[in-house]
This record gives structure tokens, C-alpha cells and sequence, in this order.
């Protein structure tokens, strides 16, 4: 199936390795037999989890992202710790750490391919509920405000740029989804 569009690896050169990101530049034999160039960035996968509380707002979290040079509002998340690392566990620990809380029940919204043209990146979203507040404790190198707001406060900064991060706008948004589409349903049964 689709063999007409895959590219087939020749060779593959290390460019940078780096504490996160590592830079391959790979030569590629095309479907039409030729040869191209596929410089791309490997990355361990990652995991967010967007908090709920009882009263139906959400735990966002502040903080400075260096290459955009701007401070962002997100759902907590973070790299994998290993390649076979469990996405959930590392939802857990994310959760943890940058907000305080641990959840009861964590469920999986969906997984996304970050940026597909130059990264293997993919990002698992996970939503938090039954929460139990504790101690922030984030690494020695995060400085980040904990934000509680409204769902419906959420969706209206994603869509109108107040809020970027492409995970954030997804788990905000497909969370919004659902929480309609189940109000719906109950509506529709009473």
C-alpha cells in the first residue's frame, strides 16, 4: 500500500548530537528511482496531559520557550526519559512535576506527529481527572507558574493566538470536543 510514495534510507550521516535533539542528514532513494537529501531531527517522543479540575477548569502552565523567545501558556508535558519509556508514565511524572497534582484517572486523547517534515517527533495526549493537589517540583532549569482557567476561556485563547503551543491548542480544543459531544449524548438519553 502507497509503495509508489516511499523513500527508501541509503545512507545516513550524524550531523549534531546533542542532550535532546539529534541531527541526521540522510540520503534517500525516491519512488522514481533517483536520489535526494532528507535533513530531519530525532527526538525521543513526548507526553502532555491537560489537568481538570472538578469545577471543570483546566491547569495550564506558564513559562519562557527560548527558541521562540516568547513566554507560553501549555499543558504540562515533557520528553520521554527512554525510547521504551511507557507515554503514560511519563504523563504521570509530567503531571507531577509541574503542577503538584497526581490524577486518579488519566485517559488518552489522541498522539501527534509534531512537526512531520523535518522531525520523527510524536507528542501522546492524555487528560488528568480526579485530581489531588501536592508540591510543584519541577527540574532545577523550568521556572513555571501554574494557571488554572475556565475550558471555555481555553478554547477562546487557542483560537484566537493567545495561546500557540500546537499541543496545547489540540488537547484544549479536542477536550472542548469531547466534553460537548457527551453533554450531547446525555441530553439525547434523559
Amino acid at each position: 500500500m502507497y509503495e509508489d510514495l516511499i523513500e527508501k534510507k541509503v545512507s545516513s550521516e550524524a550531523i549534531f548530537d546533542g542532550v535532546l535533539l539529534h541531527v541526521k542528514r540522510d540520503t534517500v532513494e525516491l519512488p522514481n528511482g533517483k536520489e535526494a537529501t532528507r535533513e530531519w531531527i530525532k527526538h525521543p517522543g513526548a507526553s502532555s496531559v491537560i489537568p481538570i479540575l472538578p469545577d471543570g477548569r483546566i491547569i495550564l502552565v506558564r513559562q519562557y520557550r527560548y527558541p521562540i523567545g516568547e513566554v507560553t501558556l501549555e499543558v504540562p508535558a515533557g520528553k520521554l526519559d527512554a525510547p521504551d519509556e511507557d507515554p503514560l508514565v511519563c504523563a504521570e511524572r509530567e503531571l507531577s512535576e509541574e503542577t503538584g497534582y497526581t490524577a486518579a484517572r488519566i485517559t488518552k486523547l489522541t498522539t501527534i506527529a509534531t512537526t512531520v517534515g523535518f522531525s520523527n517527533e510524536k507528542i501522546h495526549l492524555y487528560a488528568a481527572e480526579g485530581l489531588t493537589a501536592g508540591k510543584q517540583h519541577t527540574d532545577e532549569d523550568e521556572f513555571i507558574n501554574v494557571v488554572r482557567v475556565p475550558l471555555e476561556e481555553a478554547v477562546a485563547m487557542a483560537q484566537d493566538g493567545r495561546i500557540v503551543d500546537a499541543k496545547s491548542v489540540i488537547s484544549i480544543l479536542m477536550l472542548a470536543q469531547q466534553r460537548a459531544y457527551l453533554s450531547n449524548v446525555h441530553l439525547v438519553d434523559a
